[in-house]
This record gives C-alpha cells, sequence and structure tokens, in this order.
C-alpha cells in the first residue's frame, strides 16, 4: 500500500485530470493548475489568521466539496496534507488513512463525477476495494457521496432550485440534476445523515455548477451556483472558498438579491477576477468572465480585488458595496463617481426593458398593415391593431440598438478592447420593433435622434454600458452608470471629458478598453487607429 499511496499522492506527468473533457459549460471541471491556485489563496489567508501556521500540517482541519466533480480539489488538497503532515505522522500509511477518513470530504452531484471523485482521490471507484488507497472504510462510498435526489415539485417549479417540472422530472435511471447539497432546508442535519455524525467544516471549497441544465435552452437557464454559496455559508466554516461565473457582478437571471447580499458581505477578503473564463478554463467559452472568492468567518473589512485580463493583473484594495453593481475594473472607478456626482438622471430609466412593442423575437411581418415592422433580418408591413405597448412612441424617432453586445461572448477582442453596442438605428415614426432590439430613446425631433446616435457611438458612453458586460445580452439595467444629456445639443468624447473632468490617464483608460466608432473623439488616438 505505501508504493501506492506514495505513487498516488506525488505530481505525475500527464495528470489525467489535465485532458478530461467537460460535461458542458453548466459542469465545468476545474483544471488542477487553477484549483491549486486556490489552495494557495487559501492556505495564505489560514496563515494570515494562524499566527503564520501552516494549513497543511494540521490533522483536525477538515475540508469538504460540497459540489465535486473529478475530485480535483480533494486530492490536491490530500496531495499537500500527505506532505505537510509527515512531520506528525511518519508512517505513510497511517498518514494517508487518517486524511481521508478524517479530514477530506466530498458529496458529488452526479453518479458518475462521484465515481470520477472517488477514483481520483482514493485510487478506486470503491473506497473499500482492493485498491483503494485508503484502508479504513467500511463502505463503497467513503468520504465522497452520492445518491439520487429528486426535486421537490411547488407547482411547475422546485422548491430549492426553481427546475422546471416538465424538464426535470425524470424516470429512474435519467439524472435529475437535483443537487443533493441544495434540495434542504437543514443542511447541518443533512450532513449529519450523510456522513453518520454531526459535521463542522473548517474548510469548504468547490466549483458548483453554474446553471440548470435545461434540455439545451441556454439563454433562458436559471443560474443555480449562487444557492451553493449561501448554503455553504449556513454551514458557518471558518473559509469559504469558491469558483462561480462573473456574471453577478451585474447581471444574470434572477440574481439581484445574491448580489446585494454578497456585495454588503464585508467577510469576502478576496476577490480573483479572470475577464475571458478562458484563462481560468482553457476551451470553456462563457460570457463574462470567472471568478473566485474567499469568505473569511472571523474577519471583516474591505475586499482585496484582483483583475486579471491577459498578462495584466491588477490588485487593489475596495468596498465591494459602492454601487449596486460591482464593478469589475477597479480603474473605472474614478470616471463612474466624477460622473455620478454630477447627480443627473440614468439612461437606465429611459431605456426599454425587453419587448419594448410586445413582440417577441420570432414576430415577423404580415401581409399588410399601417405600421411597419424591424426585425434581425428586414422589415415589413404589420397592423397597427396588434400593438398594446409601447404605443406611446410609435409616432416619435426611435433610436434603437441591438439587444445582443457587439461582443457576443460577452468578453474583449485579443487587444483587450470592446466595441460593445451592435447595431444602432434610428426608427422613423409608424416604425416598431421586434424584441431583437431596445429603444434607447425616442423623440419628436429627428435631430435629436440623430445626436442620441452620435452620443452612443462615443467611448465614454459605450465604457459606461461595458462595465455591465458579464453577458452577452444588455439589458436596460446595463445603462445604469450612462448619465442622461440634453439632445439638443451634439456630445463627442472631448466635450464629454470636459464636462465630467476626466483626466489624460482616464481617458487613456477608456481608450484602452473601447474601440472606436466614427465620428470619434478623443482625437489624440484617431490618426494611430485609422483603419478600424
Amino acid at each position: 500500500m505505501s508504493e501506492q499511496a506514495s505513487f498516488t499522492l506525488r505530481r505525475r506527468n500527464p495528470d489525467v485530470l489535465t485532458c478530461i473533457a467537460n460535461l458542458s459549460n453548466d459542469e465545468v471541471f476545474t483544471p488542477p493548475e487553477f484549483a491549486n491556485r486556490m489552495l494557495d489563496t487559501l492556505a495564505e489567508a489560514w496563515a494570515a489568521n494562524h499566527q503564520g501556521a501552516n494549513l497543511w500540517a494540521d490533522p483536525t482541519v477538515t475540508f469538504l466539496d460540497p459540489c465535486t466533480k473529478s475530485g480535483v480539489f480533494l486530492r490536491e488538497i490530500t496531495r499537500r496534507l500527505t506532505e505537510g503532515l509527515k512531520a506528525k505522522m511518519p508512517n505513510l500509511e497511517q498518514r494517508v488513512n487518517h486524511i481521508l477518513t478524517k479530514q477530506v470530504f466530498g458529496i458529488g452531484i452526479t453518479q458518475i463525477t462521484s465515481l470520477l471523485a472517488r477514483r481520483s482521490v482514493y485510487c478506486s471507484r470503491h473506497a473499500d476495494g482492493k485498491h483503494s488507497i485508503a484502508k479504513a472504510f467500511g463502505n463503497d462510498a467513503g468520504n465522497i457521496w452520492f445518491q439520487r435526489m429528486e426535486h421537490t415539485w411547488e407547482g411547475e417549479k422546485c422548491r430549492y432550485c426553481g427546475a422546471g417540472k416538465s424538464v426535470f422530472d425524470r424516470a429512474l435511471g435519467l439524472e435529475t440534476h437535483a443537487y443533493a447539497f441544495i434540495h434542504t432546508d437543514k443542511i447541518k442535519a443533512r450532513l449529519t445523515e450523510l456522513f453518520g455524525k454531526i459535521m463542522q467544516f473548517d474548510v469548504i471549497i468547490g466549483n458548483p455548477p453554474y446553471q440548470l441544465d435545461d434540455g439545451g435552452h441556454g439563454r433562458s437557464a436559471s443560474p443555480i451556483y449562487q444557492h451553493f454559496v449561501e448554503q455553504a455559508k449556513q454551514l458557518d466554516p471558518r473559509f469559504l472558498i469558491m469558483v462561480i461565473p462573473s456574471r453577478w457582478f451585474g447581471g444574470g437571471k434572477g440574481l439581484n438579491d445574491f448580489r446585494a447580499r454578497m456585495l454588503e458581505d464585508d467577510r469576502i477578503r478576496k476577490l480573483v477576477d479572470y475577464e475571458n473564463a478562458k484563462e481560468a478554463f482553457p476551451g470553456i467559452d462563457f460570457a463574462g468572465g470567472v471568478c473566485y472568492f474567499l469568505w473569511n468567518r472571523d474577519s471583516r473589512g474591505s475586499c482585496e480585488v484582483t483583475n486579471i485580463a491577459g498578462d495584466s493583473s491588477v490588485i487593489v484594495e475596495r468596498r465591494l458595496n459602492e454601487f449596486d453593481a460591482f464593478v469589475r475594473h477597479s480603474a473605472a472607478i474614478p470616471i463612474i463617481r466624477k460622473v455620478a456626482a454630477k447627480n443627473e438622471p440614468r439612461m437606465s430609466k429611459q431605456v426599454s426593458s425587453r419587448k419594448p412593442f410586445g413582440l417577441a423575437t420570432d414576430v415577423r411581418p404580415e401581409r399588410s398593415g399601417d405600421l411597419i415592422l424591424r426585425w434581425e433580418k428586414g422589415e415589413g408591413p404589420y397592423p397597427r391593431e396588434k400593438i398594446t405597448v409601447g404605443t406611446e412612441i410609435i409616432k416619435k424617432w426611435k433610436v434603437i440598438t441591438s439587444y445582443v453586445a457587439f461582443d457576443h461572448a460577452g468578453n474583449p477582442g485579443k487587444d483587450g478592447r470592446r466595441k460593445v453596442l451592435s447595431k444602432i438605428d434610428i426608427l422613423p415614426p409608424d416604425t416598431i420593433c421586434t424584441e431583437t432590439y431596445l429603444v434607447v430613446g425616442s423623440y419628436m425631433n429627428k435631430k435629436e435622434a440623430i445626436n442620441l446616435v452620435t452620443y452612443m457611438k462615443t467611448r465614454f458612453f459605450r465604457f459606461l454600458v461595458a462595465q455591465f458586460m458579464y453577458s452577452h445580452h444588455l439589458t436596460k439595467s446595463a445603462y445604469d452608470f450612462v448619465p442622461i444629456l440634453n439632445m439638443d445639443e451634439e456630445w463627442t468624447d472631448e466635450k464629454l471629458a470636459n464636462r465630467y473632468g476626466i483626466n489624460k490617464d482616464e481617458v487613456d483608460l477608456i481608450i484602452s478598453k473601447i474601440r472606436p466608432i466614427i465620428p470619434v473623439g478623443l482625437q489624440t488616438e484617431v490618426n494611430a487607429e485609422n483603419g478600424e
């Protein structure tokens, strides 16, 4: 056993967990290198809270991954403890048995991931099997538990996770995605039931499922990771560290309450944000990037925010709750403050909600009608009597922009810059549009509509909208930092910089983040970027 344990727990090349494919964008496997980055962050925080003590040399610390998939966190924790406990437990077999039976625990999210996790940690899918490196278990699961669960239906939705009954009410043998950790009101009792005794974990760590696997309807899928975060806090660990999508910063379906609670929680002491998800999870592309946070039960204060974009890494100590949404780029905050100081009304109050005229994306022109309907690929007649929403602006000049951002994946280009807004156009009176577009403003005077288009094309306008780009969709809330200005006047970047006291360094920041659209202000850069 000793030779087997030694081989299992040392680093190997190649590492199989760097090679496995993700099951889906909903359940993303954590690369070992990224898991170790998170564990380094955890170890530093532990040392800071325990007079420099080495976390991995403490045989009493307990760890839980409540959403284990590949088992990478548990495996890497076991590897570190095996090295760190050498002095206190010289015998390798005794040391490994102690770690695996007393310190390291997991809950599989599906049958297949529970088997994979056991294989990663115990070197056998059977914890008590002959090939397992743990020799003290009397059951097949060991400390990595899984059991198929059912949703709790209230009407057509699950009470705990919001899953739709029509999709997830499945026959035996099919995965329900009813995750044990979040499908209970009594999480401490649930863990006692799973592990056979009252459990108090020092560290909870994981990479939870991101959204409900709704049968392929990704755009309408509801996020689920927030339930894992909030349930973990209920267990009152010393430390909680999880990797989740960054979309909660300023968007996400049904995340308003979660965002408010996270931003007000001054126990979040570290937040590491990857603007492009591929930099954390190679091969995975989902909008808005990913982040991991460290929550410290016994420490309150401001948060150390690290923003990683390509080769750039910026670290700033900040309060998370300065704004209703989290501003990803710390350098953008002084600009936002200058704009906010004017106390002007915000464009989010003016921009329409989805379906500005009550028409879904799939509505098409009809054979006849006294209105013109603009849809994704053209225009055609539409009957006025079918419009019951937005009737007050039908006779106005309307400025529209696509609901889907230009940067469709929610990520910047290779140069780190965004165009932000996709199609911008003016609809004349008696022209309406489908849900494909938002109405940004409406006017009786065509000149005011033209001036709004000019305003929207400034880098200033698009920079402020970009602070909410955590998705490929731009809702009206994405315009919450943009001031409403007098559209009798034509606005340029130079005039806006003067109005808000934006200095040269701040202008350079805007230029570094936003691509130009003609007409372009910030004139010193126009010639240098000729041809874009």
